[in-house]
This record gives C-alpha cells, structure tokens and sequence, in this order.
C-alpha cells in the first residue's frame, strides 16, 4: 500500500520518467558502480542524473529523493540525529554538503521512480471524461457510494493491482542485469533474475505462504524452496527464469488483503462512547491494524457528522488514516501518524503546532519526529510543471491575532506538559498579548470590590453571555460531545 499511497507524488510525473528514459538509467546507474550509483545511489549522482539528463529542477529532484527516503527503513535514533544535523545547517551549501551523505536502495529507487506514472494524465480521459452513465443504472448502494468515492489513484488498491499487472514486464526489466538484456536493451527469452533483483522488487510485492497470517517480502518469500521451484530458480545459475517467475506472478498476484476495500469489508469496528443520535447511521469507522503488516495499516473514517472522536491507542500507532466526507465533527488522534495532504484540497489554513498531551514527547521519539527543523509554513506545492507557486495558492498562513492553543481534554499519563518546541515568536506575542487581557479583566473585577450579592449576580451574567457564545459560536456541540454518554464498557472500547 504505502509505495503507492505515500510514494506516488499527487501530479503528473515528469515526461522522462518513461520508460525509455528509466531503462537508459537503469543500465548507466550499473556502468557507474564506483561513482556512488550501485548498489546504492547517493544524492549527488541522483542529482546529477535528475538534473543532467532528466532535466528536473534542482529541489523537484530533492522532493522525489527525500520521498523515497522517508519510506526508507530507518530506526528513530537515525532520524533524529538527521534532524539535528540539518538543524544546524545555516546556508544552502551545508545543506548540500549534508545531503551528500544519504543514498538509497538502487533497484528500489527505480521502481518508485516507474511507480510515478500512476498518476499519469490519460490524454483520452482528459478529452472525453468518464464513461457516460447509463440512464437504467439503479442508484449506488451506500457502501458502493462510499468506496468508490473514497478512491483516487493513491487509495485505490483495486487500480495498484492492475498497475502492476499491466506493467509488470516493464518492472522485472528495470531491474534486470544489464548483461541479461538483448542487444536491443529489452528482456531476452532466456534473460535471468539475480536474487538482488527480487529484493528490489520486495519494494512493491510482499506474500503469504498458502493464505498464512505472517507476510513476508517477495526476496524472502521466494527462499521457500517449493515456491522457487514454481517460479522458475536455477540452482545452476542461481537465479530464476524472467520467463518462468513473470508467469508465476501472473498466476499468483491478488487485491492487497489489507487495502481499503478490504478495510471496508472485513476491517474491524471502532465504537466510540460519544454517538449522537441518528447522526451514525452512514458513519463507516475500521481499522485493519490488528492484522496488516507494516505499511498496510489503515484507520478509515467516513462519513462521520456531528461527532467527537478520541483514541489514544497502539492501535492506531504507525497506521495511514483516511478522513473522507467528515463535517462538523471533532477528531482526536492521539498516536504518531503521518499527515497527508492530498490533491483536491483548497482553501487550506496553516497554523504552528498548537497544542500537547503528556505523551506527546514520547511518541515524538519513537517515530524519530524533532521540533527542528519546522517547517509548518513551507509547503511544497505540487503541478504539471513541478514544485509551483500557483495562483491563487490553496493555502493560507492563519494571522497571529486569531491564533489560539488547544487543551486536549483527556487524561493521559505522561511526562509533556508543553507545546514541544515552543510557538513562532509572532504566535506566542499574540497568545502573551491575550493572557495580559485576560489579566487585565481580572484586576478589574478584583478592583471593583463587589459585595457577595453583587459577585453572585456579576457571576450569572458573566455565565449567560458565556453560554450565549458558546451557543452563537457553536463550540457547545464541541464541549457537549466530550460528555461520555451512558454506555456500558464493552461498547466504549472499539
């Protein structure tokens, strides 16, 4: 799921990311061995490969690198102490001089590179649209509604299986031996796949042994020796058929068992204790991370209205949540998870990270996430043309004046008790700035010295126009909902 879903950047790919192009580097990156391209390509040969003969902007080479890298195995230590080393850059060359030091798996890298033509534009598409609908169709089940609304490219694992089946003999040529090809640069009738070769491929294919729980990567899988027999492996040579293992795959790919329709279908139920009434009844809310592997768990929330929402829960930790058609409601997702915005979005506000919860710090750690570098307000915006600046940008920096810290209203145990890195100097003026208000009202009152009667009565209308902003506001929903509504136990568990 992830290559796709986190991999596959949301625009049209580069016009030399086809194949033409990537099979001339696949065989340039294996000449160029001793330079830093193989087995592993470090930044700057990419760079110059992007650059200098893909003729990519210097940051969209970086933006592609960077993407790869972030679904890179990496522990937590390791990427804290990359955020602190760019923290300590202060010009663009030392960043550059950083960079250096970071490669990433050859063959992989490859394939993500193939896996950019996902999100291709279909020139007949983009001319006649979708297929016309036809008048006797009978109206679309809810659930019917709900998946196929849920599914661009990125999210739809019915279209990563047929990607894939589609272009399969282009993925098994890219990582090819360039001695296997035929003297036209393509796959030969007799070309074999050295065991490097499936450990790039482990990249996009993952397996079970006869529908068995445990999932394991395609170079592993293929070490049982009863499935290298019916993939084609040669202990002679020591290496499997390109023939024989493109038809056994052929024969054995299938819809990813923890994608979203399955989710849908088999995911397990969250309950939440808060359900107003009549407001759940299209709500679809699963889970699949009781049995997914790495890079395939998914929470997905649909359709929910009128609701507030809160999990703090292992559950939930590392998974890819998916909100789609969610109004006013209130969600609190207290595990480390990664945001993603995706195309479609307009009219988006940007605001520094604005509140914590004791364990805050510790998921932080776990994930390797540091409060430097943050860079809440760099967006890279993504278009036909690359990174762009588009006009108007469908984003806004939210105004220092209307900024306000949030109070996550739950119990936790833990050890944070601030917002991890402090606010923007502009956001935290503007927070001091209202706390010296709020100060100033309270000196006021303690000035006026009222008897008890009159505190008594100053305290009701102080409640009244409280309770009428509230109300006008509609932030007494949101404070109403946190008030768990009479359940029994099991029912609040999820």
């Amino acid at each position: 799921m992830e290559p796709f879903l986190v991999g596959a950047l949301q625009a049209p790919p580069p016009a030399k990311f086809s194949m033409h192009y990537l099979r001339k580097m696949a065989t340039y990156v294996r000449t160029r061995a001793k330079d830093g391209c193989f087995p592993r390509l470090c930044w700057p040969m990419w760079r110059h490969i992007a650059c200098g003969k893909l003729q990519l902007p210097d940051e969209l080479a970086w933006v592609y690198f960077e993407t790869f890298d972030l679904m890179a195995e990496r522990s937590p230590e390791e990427r804290l102490e990359w955020a602190e080393a760019v923290s300590q850059c202060s010009t663009r060359e030392e960043l550059n001089r950083l960079r250096h030091k970071l490669s990433v798996d050859t063959l992989q890298f490859l394939l993500f590179l193939y896996t950019q033509q996902l999100n291709r534009v279909s020139l007949r598409t983009s001319l006649i649209g979708e297929e016309w609908p036809s008048p006797r169709a009978r109206s679309p089940s809810p659930d019917h509604e709900c998946k196929t609304s849920l599914q661009n490219k990125n999210c739809d694992d019915q279209a990563h299986l047929a990607f894939v089946q589609t272009h399969l003999s282009d993925l098994l040529e890219l990582v090819l031996d360039p001695e296997q090809l035929s003297s036209s640069g393509h796959c030969a009738h007799d070309s074999l796949l050295s065991p490097e070769a499936l450990r790039g491929l482990s990249f996009l294919l993952e397996g079970s042994v006869s529908k068995a729980r445990a999932v394991h990567p395609l170079h592993e899988l293929l070490s049982w020796v009863p499935l290298q027999t019916q993939a084609g492996y040669s202990k002679l040579s020591r290496a499997f058929s390109l023939q024989r293992l493109q038809s056994w795959l052929k024969d054995t790919l299938t819809l990813n068992p923890f994608g979203y329709t399955a989710c849908l279908k088999t995911g397990k139920k969250l309950a939440w204790a808060q359900q107003v009434e009549g407001t759940m009844k299209r709500a679809k809310i699963a889970r699949n991370t009781h049995n997914a592997p790495a890079g395939s768990r998914m929470v997905l929330m649909s359709q929910v209205y009128k609701q507030t929402l809160a999990k703090d829960s292992e559950k939930l930790s590392g998974a890819n949540v998916k909100l789609h058609r969610c109004n006013e409601s209130f969600i609190y997702l207290l595990s480390p998870l990664r945001p993603l915005l995706l195309s479609g979005n307009v009219a988006l506000t940007l605001a520094p990270y604005h509140t914590n919860y004791p364990s805050l710090e510790d998921h932080m750690a776990s994930v390797g996430l540091a409060v430097v570098p943050n860079l809440w307000d760099q967006p890279v915006c993504l278009g036909t043309e690359g990174i762009e600046t588009p006009s108007p940008a469908p984003y806004c920096l939210l105004p220092p004046g209307e900024f306000n810290v949030l109070v996550v209203p739950f119990e936790m145990d833990g050890d944070t008790s601030e917002i991890p890195g402090g606010l923007p100097p502009s956001y935290q003026a503007a927070i001091s700035h209202r706390e010296q208000k709020v100060q100033a009202w309270q000196r006021t009152v303690k000035e006026a010295r009222l008897n008890k009667e009159q505190r008594k009565q100053f305290q009701v209308l102080v409640e009244q126009k409280f309770h009428e902003w509230l109300l006008e506001t509609g932030h007494r929903q949101q404070l109403d909902s946190l008030i768990p509504a009479p359940t029994d136990s099991k029912q609040a568990a999820g």
